[in-house]
């Protein structure tokens, strides 16, 4: 594989310890690799700086049996590229190693789908993806993955591409080899009070696999959930697959970190099943 197929880290040493040592012993800390691992469908991470969401992070993936086969949908926050961009070819790197691209699956996603563009400029800078490999990485030396990315409040649009990733899981017939990863923050620079009582409400939508729930919660609350979009889908993907339910693993803020709960972000990690 060529040098400039590999996508390198962007904010390694930023959001997260820039060296394979300094990771390694930072993911020690939040993950459980002795926690009971069960089969999931999917799941909710957040993506922001490891001290900050990283325990929320850790303690979700602890519990998940990590797959060969994962989609990871994030949102586009540089606003470049497409509004449903997916890669299909090459690979992610991150101080820990290479990840590759399923290019079978990725491939066949982007033929059997409505909206999604193959395009590499929304993921050149975007953090809410790489962040999410490391833990994904820890737990599991060799998997490959699609990176999708969502710049769209088009709800139709958000479930009618959850549409086609559960369809075309079924049509493969690999249900039991692939997680699909949601990442997302919560509510964003708001009391711990208000972010609290806001999160709330989009977490049971979540959990309910609501996606038109989740979408008024946001809409009508004004809820400054970063990857509503990326979890409309996943939450439409995994009830296509079969899912009953979403559960909280665990939720916090920014100001467990800083202990400033004037301004706080929000981070939930939740599995689906």
């Amino acid at each position: 594989m060529a040098l400039s197929d590999t996508r390198k880290p962007v904010v390694a040493g930023q959001f997260y310890p820039g060296t394979k040592e300094s990771l390694n012993e930072a993911l020690a800390k939040l993950i459980d690799t002795r926690s009971l691992k069960n089969d999931v469908i999917a799941c909710m991470l957040p993506h922001a700086g490891y001290m900050y969401s990283g325990k929320v992070a850790g303690e979700t993936v602890s519990g998940i049996n990590i797959k060969n086969k994962i989609i990871l949908l994030g949102p586009n926050h540089t606003g470049y590229g497409e509004p449903f961009s997916i890669m299909t070819q090459g690979s992610w790197e991150t101080p820990l190693g290479v990840v590759n691209i399923d290019s079978e699956l990725a491939v066949a996603l982007l033929n059997n789908s409505k909206y999604l563009k193959e395009d590499r400029l929304a993921h050149e800078s975007e953090h809410s993806l790489e962040v999410e490999l490391p833990f994904l990485q820890y737990l599991k030396k060799n998997f490959a993955f699609v990176p999708i990315t969502f710049m769209s409040g088009n709800l139709a649009a958000l479930k009618a591409v959850g549409e086609e990733i559960g369809r075309l899981i079924i049509a493969k017939g690999i249900q039991k080899d692939i997680l699909i990863v949601a990442s997302s923050d919560m509510t964003h620079y708001e009391t711990q009070e208000e972010a609290e009582r806001k999160d709330r409400e989009a977490i049971d939508a979540v959990i309910s696999l609501d996606a038109d729930g989740l979408m008024a919660k946001v809409k009508g609350l004004d809820i400054s959930m970063c990857g509503y979009a990326p979890v409309i889908a996943m939450v439409t993907a995994a009830k296509v697959l079969g899912a009953k339910k979403g559960t909280l693993v665990k939720y916090q803020t920014s100001g467990d970190a800083t202990r400033d709960f004037k301004s706080v972000v929000g981070y939930a990690g939740i599995t689906i099943n």
